[in-house]
């Protein structure tokens, strides 16, 4: 039986939403300058933060898109800056309330094939439970979560308490790095985004595996990082020997090398290059790569799953990263 082709990783901006500093409190929240039927710009207080197109919103646009890149399905999650980790919970829950039932309208074009992920106030494990208990109950598949919250990464203890609820629930869980550092070295050539975000997913895999968090979620816990998890594959043998060599200042949280946690996520195929797609292979197995696009911001994939069909890959290797990967981490049953 062939799996669909299935994308893990792509965004959607609703077409529109109330006022967040009437409805939350506060200021300097996001919104979105419409400037023609087919774009607009997303705006921070008075700052630009990017501009989009309708295929943000467009559902019709977007089911386009997929059928000609030969997408079957596509999980379409926030885009980071709504996640508002920084306000308040009462704040975070507001706007990811309004945002995640947005994200329902978009997808109910096509409830088979737009597959909503939600987000949630992590800077509260109590408020990001119920808000994804709420999602689940109506219609969205999984959730989406930036790498940390504040100075907080993926191991600490509210975060470790919100993925053991995800597991409980049976929720597929992605990691997208979001909150980048700044500096005037990272402000040339979208170094934020060419170096900081690998480096940040990079740093978010380590702290799940060296803290021991990864012992203690159950195997059964179903988490991807985006853009092929950074740059961890290319690292894991130096941290395996920082492992071994240093365990009194690296591995002393966790039971095993990092190496032997491969197996314990999965990562998307992001990532722009045979070699490196190889590489993920390679270090990860076949099994745990997911195709993803980024779709529909510039510095995504287009056509969708392009470097995954070219590739010098096992048959059964491309059907898995293609689609029957995905199958498993979302839980759908197999056409």
């Amino acid at each position: 039986m062939t799996s669909p082709v299935i994308d893990v990783h792509s965004h959607y901006v609703p077409h529109g939403w109330p006022d967040l500093a009437e409805v939350c409190g506060g200021d300097d929240w996001p919104s979105l300058r419409i400037e023609s039927p087919h774009e607009a710009t997303i705006m921070m207080g008075t700052n630009e933060f990017r501009r989009i197109t309708d295929a943000c919103w467009n559902a019709d646009q977007r089911l386009a898109d997929m059928d000609a890149d030969g997408v079957d399905i596509q999980v379409v999650s926030p885009t980071p800056v709504f996640f508002s980790y920084g306000r308040s919970a009462q704040q975070g829950t507001a706007v990811a309330g309004i945002l995640n039932d947005l994200a329902l309208d978009i997808t109910a074009h096509a409830p088979s094939r737009l597959l909503p992920f939600c987000q949630v106030p992590l800077q509260d494990a109590d408020a990001a439970c119920r808000e994804l208990d709420r999602c689940l109950d109506n219609g969205h598949r999984g959730v989406e979560i930036g790498n940390h919250v504040g100075d907080a990464d993926l191991d600490s203890a509210g975060v470790v308490e919100f993925l053991q609820h995800c597991a409980d629930r049976g929720a597929p869980v992605l990691v997208h790095p979001w909150d980048m550092p700044q500096s005037p070295r990272l402000d040339r050539w979208m170094a934020q985004w060419l170096v900081g975000m690998p480096a940040e997913t990079h740093l978010s895999v380590l702290a799940l595996i060296l803290s021991g968090a990864f012992d203690r979620l159950p195997e059964s816990s179903r988490i991807a990082f985006a853009h092929g998890g950074g740059s961890f594959a290319f690292w894991v043998g130096r941290a395996d020997n920082a492992w071994h060599q240093r365990r009194d200042l690296v591995g002393s949280g966790s039971e095993h090398p990092p190496s032997a946690y491969a197996g314990r996520f999965s990562v998307d195929s992001v990532v722009f290059s045979a070699a490196s797609l190889r590489l993920l292979v390679d270090v990860l197995g076949a099994g745990n790569v997911l195709m993803g696009s980024d779709y529909p911001y510039p510095l995504g994939e287009r056509p969708a799953g392009a470097v995954v069909r070219h590739a010098d890959l096992d048959a059964d290797d491309r059907a898995a990263i293609l689609g029957g990967n995905a199958v498993r981490f979302l839980d759908l049953t197999p056409a």
